[in-house]
């Protein structure tokens, strides 16, 4: 069970990266990022659709939290299009690398959202994950580009949602979820991405297009089946292996492979993250101990 929940998420984060690497390729050949956005979310919309309605009817659109799930999405279509403007001026291991320091503002975000206790170890590790960020970006040096500012942009979205998601865990299913989601980004984006449409030259550019919203659904359908199968404490770690994958795509699809700074910045968020998921692990361990002594 363990070894399939690991496969699953890591294909998954393959699938992530080969969006983001559509998104970047598409964003570079003139497609707009609204557009290429919208058309994530709204393919998303349409498989989720074909592939629950017929089995769940009316219940489909019926949740107990429509608030959180409408923030949720829009959390979501944020981050989403952030990223992809993002991706036209910065490389892919620097997307990723500020995206890795997600975990550490969740946390920060879990005390006043999630009423959760942090303490200085905890802190300290935040802390030291941002200084991990900074060496990233740089913005000390000459070659600082302001547009990293859509990168942490699109990481605050991203850890809203994650944040969302914990407040929301075992309301809904997953197709509700999904269906949320996916309808919330495609609504809001719509009258933008039509508004700034560019026709796809040929049929490379459509076919990414359709890859991205195809790969987010199939996507996060392994996400949701692997914390069916193990816990997102044991499974948190993975996160990290799109590291491997960007570097991979950024070098084989657009000749960049990471430079040194990023890689170091990239080492001590990760190190970070994994202290992170460490203490909030002894934490549980602590947590569940206590209860069984009661």
């Amino acid at each position: 069970m363990l070894g399939r929940a690991f496969s699953l998420m890591l294909v998954a984060f393959a699938m992530f990266v080969v969006i983001d690497t559509s998104a970047k390729w598409l964003v570079l050949a003139g497609i707009p990022a609204l557009q290429a956005a919208f058309l994530r979310f709204f393919i998303h919309l349409l498989l989720v659709l074909g592939a629950y309605l017929p089995r769940e009817g009316a219940s489909l659109f019926a949740t107990r939290v429509r608030g959180i799930q409408l923030a949720r999405g829009a959390l979501l279509a944020g981050a989403t299009l952030l990223n992809f403007t993002a991706l036209k001026y910065l490389p892919l291991p620097v997307t990723i690398s500020i995206f890795f320091a997600g975990p550490m503002l969740v946390c920060l975000l879990s005390i006043p959202v999630l009423g959760e206790r942090v303490g200085p170890r905890r802190f300290a590790a935040v802390l030291t994950g941002f200084a991990g960020v900074l060496v990233v970006v740089q913005p000390w040096g000459e070659a600082f580009s302001w547009h990293v500012l859509l990168s942490i942009g699109a990481m605050c979205c991203a850890a809203g949602y994650f944040v969302l998601s914990r407040l929301m865990r075992g309301a809904d299913g997953n197709g509700t979820t999904q269906f949320h989601a996916s309808v919330v980004g495609s609504v809001v984006l719509a009258p933008f991405a039509i508004d700034a449409w560019v026709w796809p030259a040929d049929t490379l550019s459509w076919a990414l297009l359709v890859l991205i919203g195809t790969f987010g659904v199939v996507g996060h359908t392994m996400v949701t089946r692997a914390h069916e199968l193990a816990e997102a404490s044991v499974l948190a770690p993975t996160v990290y292996s799109q590291i491997v994958f960007v570097s991979l795509g950024s070098w084989v699809v657009f000749d960049a492979p990471p430079g040194g700074t990023t890689l170091i910045g990239t080492s001590i968020i990760i190190g970070s993250g994994l202290y992170l998921w460490a203490r909030e692990r002894q934490l549980a361990r602590v947590e569940q101990a206590r209860a069984g002594e009661r």
